[in-house]
């Protein structure tokens, strides 16, 4: 019987499709032109111009801030509404779910001239702080659904059983609850962290100045012409998530064995 040699070619054009950029990109990080469609030579320059760039440290300091901030919070807030939405069944937890529903649903254009509209209008000033509260609003939602879907099979005899036992209040939700939500706690902060580093709409229209983070910085050298360090950048942050996946691959092999 003659093997159909359709799956392959498909999966060798997908795999190009995906990794065909990312390479290019690597590859230009290195190129001594500025411009893309020519190989000047094998250079570093864009990264020593990269590490000189002190706008560019002070928008990941201030993306780190803000990542790391609207992280907390959100796994708080979510963690809290998830664990709402599951024990109590009533009408105002209905209308409490379509409120967490709708920063999953609205496009980030309507969100971030929403809460652009919301700050001008109560006065507050654009800076950091208003970017850390708009991402803190959508991450909340994340959070909530990650939550929600890990109690659905959530044993609560167990902290019964630890209650039978004498844990209360601050044991039972360090012995019990934290260690049985510990995959949806995970989930959820990866999701919150992930979504704050990645965006750029609802940061845009809730910056102010001298609150830039690295999306908005990256979109301005991009406007001024500067791609080769914007490469070199991009490289930085690929080999950090392949290093980041390649420590939790061996940590959860060691567990496994």
């Amino acid at each position: 019987m003659k093997h159909s040699k359709f799956p392959l070619i498909l999966t060798i054009i997908i795999l190009t499709f995906i990794w065909a950029p990312i390479i290019i990109l690597v590859a230009n990080s290195f190129n001594a032109s500025r411009f893309g469609t020519v190989w000047g030579g094998f250079t570093l320059q864009w990264y020593e111009r990269l590490f000189a760039d002190r706008n560019v440290w002070r928008s990941l300091e201030n993306t780190l801030i803000v990542t790391g901030v609207s992280t907390v919070v959100s796994l708080v807030l979510g963690s809290l509404a998830g664990f709402a939405l599951h024990r109590y069944k009533t009408k105002i937890q209905k209308v409490h779910m379509g409120i967490i529903s709708i920063p999953l649903v609205i496009p980030d254009i309507l969100m971030g001239m929403s809460l652009l509209l919301f700050f001008v209008s109560i006065g507050m000033p654009l800076s950091i702080v208003t970017i850390i509260l708009g991402h803190i609003t959508f991450c909340i939602s994340f959070v909530a659904i990650t939550i929600l879907a890990r109690l659905q099979d959530f044993d609560y005899k167990i902290v019964e059983a630890a209650k039978d036992l004498g844990a209360h209040g601050w044991t039972l939700f360090r012995k019990i609850y934290i260690p049985l939500l510990a995959p949806g706690l995970l989930a959820g902060a990866m999701l919150s962290i992930t979504l704050s580093l990645d965006d750029f709409i609802v940061t845009f229209f809730t910056a102010g100045p001298g609150a830039s983070t690295l999306t908005i910085h990256i979109y301005s050298m991009i406007r001024f012409g500067t791609p080769p360090v914007i490469n070199a950048l991009s490289t930085i942050f690929l080999m950090l998530t392949f290093l980041l996946a390649l420590i939790y691959q061996r940590i959860s092999r060691r567990k496994l064995n």
